[in-house]
């Protein structure tokens, strides 16, 4: 049963007027939600938890509340495997480290699971791709899925150039080769073999300049055969699903254009320097058509009507010794590589001793995850890698289903990406990532989810754009170093982290994060001294990263002691017996209705924004109406006032339980209300009275438990106490 099934009734109830609008917003009756996966050669650094994780723990938290605990399953883990974890591992080394590559990935893994759990994620599993229990259903769900392609006829056998060390002898991985991007537009300079750091893909000899990270040398380009998927041949598929993720609030802005941007005719761009010596050759080429530069670009365009026809045309243009960068096109997808260290590929029509490129395999690694925490719950508490808590995995008929198909296959339709073919999903998807990996989330894994004919359905990619560091693009491989998540506990609470990260809006724009104690850069010069002051040395200079727990450190902890130090001072700590005032309750409601529908539209920014509003208008009415009871003696007053406090304290609490839930769930454990009333979104429109009773409390002889005197719910740091 629906967690939210008597929702709308308990609003119609409280305000029929506003709630028994047709455009509540509708929820799926079960989800998965995804949290990317970091790579395995490092710990976590605050792009990765503020960026990904925190916005996926606060959606799964309040899907929890909402459809009910045994209806949402919140899943990711370490990848494994790929060419960064070997580089990374060689590195390790050089400099000492005598364990195998799987010892590495394990203590990397460990490190990230200690960060989460000290920022509160609460995933169900966050296991590895590598290590048990996941490994081995991870490489049984690999066997089938490629199977799968290869007998849909969706594979296709391809001999394709590697970079190949001359000196070091031996074939390149991905990362162990570095130049600048080839796609026009882009500034990377951190391009490896196929791809950049901005996820932009491209054939290996497009690299510019490449250099071997080895011996520091020029590789060379040799031929190897590798299993790719037929991506071109999805074109028609995905130009439907861009028309129905265009008017689709829940998928974001950035998806539609990237996908845009993919879904076009294959170009090649030749600077107007070269014009001449192009038309030397033109009638050489295959059927093509020449665009005039766009805006004020300095090179042409050559359009082609596929990417083959576009690869011979580079052929005719590179024996002519003519320069030209590639357009972004659809691709045949590499499915298959031949380093070491990976999960192992099936063998298939003679080709053998494969391994799964890293990117393919870490789109159904979630699925894996799924498989792992219904199968193996009780192997993955052992271990430690559920961070959840609340709900131990371990649990017998923890979730509502222990088949992986009904968490992550739709309703039966002959096209998933047909807008019109069904209201809504049983079941949804929920993928956070970051705007690096738009390209695999929502063009490669809808395509071959297609392709699978395994009825899986497109999840909702929830895309975030980059999380700055002072105003800069942070990198790890990079020359600004991000700090590590674990850094950022030495001066801010968890909470304080968590808030002030999910107001950053990241779904529209790139947002710099600057924690004063980390800005190095000059505030002013001392006048006396002529010593320059830094920003984190300058008293004067507020701390960006404080500035919305102000509102949990001062309001919302205002408005939780006065109630709980109001009962106990005016009613015996006795809850209040008169009914909250139709005002407040129309506030509240009203507050939870926007909430439900920005959370919907996955803006979360603005639900917390609407929350925060509510928690400032609810304490002021508190403050007006208790200052009044208290001048006018009047303990009738003072009772509504308490009614009308303890009502939004509830409404609030329940807003605010998946982005800060420690000091929430603090409140609920004051109040002592069991956890499966209180974070109930169908209790939104009851009183503490009525909590109390559904909870099976004798409300007439009930007591809160006694708050001691300066009581904090939200704490500031310890660092941020005058000494």
């Amino acid at each position: 049963m629906a967690h939210n099934e008597n929702l709308n009734s308990n609003f119609e109830q409280n305000s029929a007027e506003k709630f028994s609008r047709k455009d509540r917003p509708t929820f799926p009756g079960r989800a998965v939600v995804t949290a990317g996966m970091p790579y395995g050669n490092k710990g976590l650094h605050f792009g990765h938890v503020g960026g990904v994780f925190v916005p996926a723990d606060f959606y799964a938290r309040f899907l929890r509340d909402f459809l009910g605990p045994e209806n949402v399953l919140f899943v990711s883990g370490t990848d494994c495997f790929g060419s960064p974890i070997m580089e990374g591992f060689r590195r390790q080394q050089e400099s000492g480290f005598s364990g195998t590559i799987e010892d590495y990935v394990k203590k990397n893994h460990r490190s990230q699971l200690e960060t989460l759990k000290d920022f509160h994620i609460s995933c169900d599993v966050f296991s590895g791709s590598g290590l048990a229990p996941a490994a081995g259903v991870h490489q049984e769900l690999t066997n089938e899925v490629i199977t799968a392609l290869f007998e849909n006829g969706c594979l296709t056998k391809r001999s394709t150039l590697q970079f190949y060390d001359t000196e070091a002898k031996t074939f390149l991985n991905g990362r162990q080769v570095q130049g600048r991007c080839p796609i026009p537009g882009c500034k990377s300079e951190k391009a490896y073999a196929d791809e950049c750091d901005l996820g932009h893909q491209f054939d290996p000899r497009d690299l510019i300049k490449p250099v071997s990270q080895l011996t520091q040398t020029t590789p060379e380009l040799r031929p190897v055969e590798n299993w790719y998927y037929n991506l071109p041949a999805a074109e028609t598929y995905l130009k439907k699903l861009e028309a129905s993720w265009e008017g689709d609030p829940q998928i974001r802005a950035v998806v539609v254009k990237t996908l845009k941007e993919w879904l076009v005719a294959p170009e090649l761009f030749i600077k107007l320097e070269a014009a001449e010596a192009f038309r030397s050759v033109a009638d050489k080429l295959p059927a093509h058509k020449v665009h005039d530069p766009r805006g004020n670009a300095q090179s042409f365009s050559v359009e082609f009507e596929n990417w083959q026809e576009r690869d011979k045309a580079r052929e005719v243009l590179e024996a002519a010794n003519i320069f030209y960068r590639a357009s972004k096109c659809l691709l045949p997808f590499r499915i298959t590589g031949n380093i070491p260290w990976g999960v192992k590929a099936p063998t298939l029509a003679g080709l053998s001793d494969l391994t799964v490129w890293c990117w393919p395999e870490s789109l159904w690694a979630p699925i894996s995850f799924t498989k792992t925490a219904l199968e193996k719950g009780a192997e993955l508490a052992k271990a430690g890698d559920t961070l959840n808590a609340e709900n131990a995995i371990d649990t017998p008929g923890r979730f509502s289903s222990t088949d992986w198909r009904d968490w992550w296959t739709g309703p039966d339709s002959e096209d998933a990406a047909d807008a019109d073919a069904a209201d809504a999903p049983s079941t949804q998807v929920f993928q956070f990532i970051g705007q690096d990996n738009i390209y695999f989330y929502c063009i490669a894994q809808p395509a071959l989810w297609d392709a699978l004919r395994w009825n899986l359905f497109p999840d909702t990619a929830v895309a975030n754009y980059h999380v700055l560091f002072m105003n800069k693009k942070a990198s790890s491989s990079g020359a600004i170093k991000p700090p590590l998540a674990e850094e950022m506990l030495s001066f801010y609470t968890p909470e304080q982290l968590r808030y002030h990260w999910l107001s950053f809006a990241l779904g529209e724009k790139s947002v710099s994060f600057a924690p004063k104690v980390f800005d190095t850069s000059v505030s002013s010069v001392d006048k006396k001294t002529g010593q320059e002051i830094l920003v984190k040395d300058d008293p004067r200079v507020a701390d960006p990263a404080l500035k919305e727990s102000a509102f949990l450190t001062n309001i919302f902890n205002r408005l939780a002691r006065s109630c709980f130090y109001g009962a106990q001072n005016a009613l015996g700590g006795h809850v209040p017996s008169l009914e909250p005032s139709e005002d407040a309750k129309e506030l509240a409601q009203s507050a939870a209705f926007e909430f439900l529908c920005a959370m919907h539209d996955l803006n979360l920014h603005t639900a917390l924004s609407v929350a925060e509003n509510f928690g400032r208008e609810s304490n002021k009415n508190w403050d007006r109406a208790s200052k009044d009871a208290v001048q006018n003696a009047d303990d009738s007053a003072y009772e509504q006032a308490l009614a009308d406090a303890f009502y939004s304290l509830h409404v609030l609490a329940l807003c605010f339980h998946g982005a800060v839930p420690a000091g929430c769930e603090k409140i609920r454990a004051y109040l002592g209300i069991s956890a499966p009333v209180f974070w109930n979104w169908d209790h939104v429109a009851l009183t503490v009275k009525e909590l109390l009773e559904k909870d099976g409390k004798d409300v007439a002889s009930y007591q809160f438990k006694e708050l001691p005197p300066r009581t904090d719910f939200f704490e500031k740091h310890e660092s941020q106490y005058k000494k």
